[in-house]
């Protein structure tokens, strides 16, 4: 770890949220820290990592509500730093994948501060936790990650070429959208892909529905979804049932 003498901010991932999932680095650097600003999808149980004498802040959003803004924050962090040494900057998932953390690295290079970007789990690995691999030899040639809300409000303007390709379509965010994104996907003639909606992913609460993409928005009324989901679209959704069934087949043969 760097010498704690000099300011530190640490950009650290949290994971999708059961602290097991931490990684040791970002462990010791909650442990250690002096100042701790986190984001409304923390687990809480993170936060007792902590030690008692250290400043925790909440600096977080919720879901198309309260939120303190981004500027705010930034002005938090330099604050916090000009005055102490260990400063955690934590997030939910990864900082650097829809998390904003590059935005804050920004914020404080050239202010003689030290950054130490500490990597976490992003909740798009949550699939795996649901028997969904983002990735399988002759069914996905890749992942595409991709926002539901970009900072105008609208969806990705990706989702079309993503639509067409063999890869998986991982979106985060995209709770308000599903109308808009099973309609990019009927409008290309793939209404029929198999598609999950994963909520509290890693989580005691974790919830997920799984259906035809076409569908997204009626299944996700029925099941009550919500935030914080991803959306997980591909063959893969599929995949757990469709070998299951071959082998079934094999047996029988």
């Amino acid at each position: 770890m760097e010498n704690l003498k000099q300011k530190t901010l640490f950009i650290v991932g949290s994971g999708p949220g059961d602290p097991e999932l931490l990684t040791i680095k970002a462990y010791k650097a909650i442990k250690n820290a002096q100042v701790l600003l986190y984001d409304n999808l923390i687990n809480r149980e993170i936060l007792q990592i902590a030690d008692k004498n250290c400043k925790i802040h909440y600096v977080g959003k919720h879901p198309y509500g309260k939120y303190v803004p981004q500027q705010d924050i930034n002005e938090l962090i330099l604050y916090y730093c000009s005055k102490f040494e260990r400063v955690v900057r934590l997030k939910g998932g990864d900082p650097y994948l829809f998390g904003r953390g590059f935005e804050e690295w920004l914020t404080v290079q050239h202010r003689s501060i030290n950054i130490s970007y500490i990597p976490g789990i992003s909740s798009m690995q949550g699939a795996g936790l649901n028997d969904i691999p983002l990735t399988h030899r002759g069914v996905s040639e890749g992942v595409w990650a991709l926002t539901g809300m970009k900072k105008d409000g609208t969806l990705s303007a990706d989702l079309p070429l993503a639509v067409q390709s063999r890869s998986t379509v991982v979106i985060y965010m995209g709770m308000r959208k599903l109308d808009e994104i099973a309609r990019t996907y009927v409008l290309y003639g793939k209404g029929e892909t198999p598609a999950a909606i994963i909520q509290h992913a890693s989580l005691p609460e974790q919830k997920q529905v799984c259906c035809k993409v076409k569908d997204l928005v009626m299944i996700s009324k029925v099941h009550n979804m919500g935030h914080p989901a991803i959306i997980v679209i591909g063959a893969v959704v599929d995949l757990q049932h469709t070998l299951a069934v071959a082998a079934e087949q094999r047996h029988i043969i």
